[in-house]
């Protein structure tokens, strides 16, 4: 997930686990100029680790690189969503908390930026069922006011009510956030549908956008706090223009 630098020649590494899910371990070594371990430890690589239990970190022993995902640390875009990913998973889960929905999840949505896959589709995809497994999916398809069926028309969104508000009730929440019918199909498509259907979504820019604000409304209220890599990915999307 990331690295830090630790000791003269070490560095403390952030890795989310098959097995054990989010730990935080020590590369010895690997800054050094000859480390075989360096380039299997990079941030955005899967690999296959050997781990001894110490008395305040993990210790990796070996390493072995599965996939380097080496497009996504091409261009500062590209890092950006890489990076974005990260933080959310970082943000949303505990130490030594196993989850392997979650551990396929990171490594599939990895897997598709590499590639070359659409970068919007595939970020507000994994949002959406990263939501789901951390116990946070957002009600979609009736109102979390009067549980009224949604209609086809503007709704609201209310991020402390879980979901959509329908006209009538959302109007009466202050916070509750307008949300349009084109965004609320898409979403509501990525919250049932594979990522293969999903991926066909032919998503109007003013409605990737719509997406892009909402959820960054509803992931702030979530974690109660901003997220950092948001802001460094607009900045670098507008610089690339």
């Amino acid at each position: 997930m990331r690295h830090r630098p630790w000791g003269e020649a070490d560095r403390l590494l952030s890795i989310y686990t098959r097995e054990l899910g989010k730990i935080q371990a020590i590369a010895k070594g690997v800054r050094k100029p000859r480390s075989r371990k360096a380039g299997h430890v990079e941030p955005f690589t899967r690999s296959s680790l050997l781990l001894a239990r110490g008395r305040s970190f993990y210790i990796l022993t070996q390493a072995e690189a599965i996939a380097l995902h080496i497009a996504l640390r091409e261009d500062l875009v590209s890092i950006g969503y890489a990076s974005y990913i990260i933080e959310l998973l970082d943000r949303f889960t505990f130490d030594e908390e196993e989850n392997r929905a979650l551990y396929r999840l990171l490594g599939n949505s990895l897997t598709r930026l590499n590639r070359g896959d659409d970068p919007e589709i595939v970020i507000h995809y994994y949002e959406i069922r990263l939501l789901d497994q951390v116990g946070f999916r957002p009600k979609l398809f009736s109102c979390g006011g009067c549980e009224g069926e949604i209609r086809p028309e503007d709704q609201f969104f209310s991020a402390a009510g879980g979901g959509v508000l329908c006209p009538k009730c959302g109007g009466t929440v202050p916070e509750a956030y307008p949300v349009s019918m084109q965004a609320l199909k898409y979403l509501r498509h990525f919250q049932r549908s594979s990522y293969q259907d999903a991926v066909r979504a032919n998503i109007e820019p003013a409605i990737m956008a719509e997406i892009e604000r909402l959820m960054n409304y509803y992931l702030t209220y979530l974690l109660e706090r901003g997220l950092n890599s948001p802001s460094f990915l607009r900045r670098v999307r507008k610089d690339k223009q």
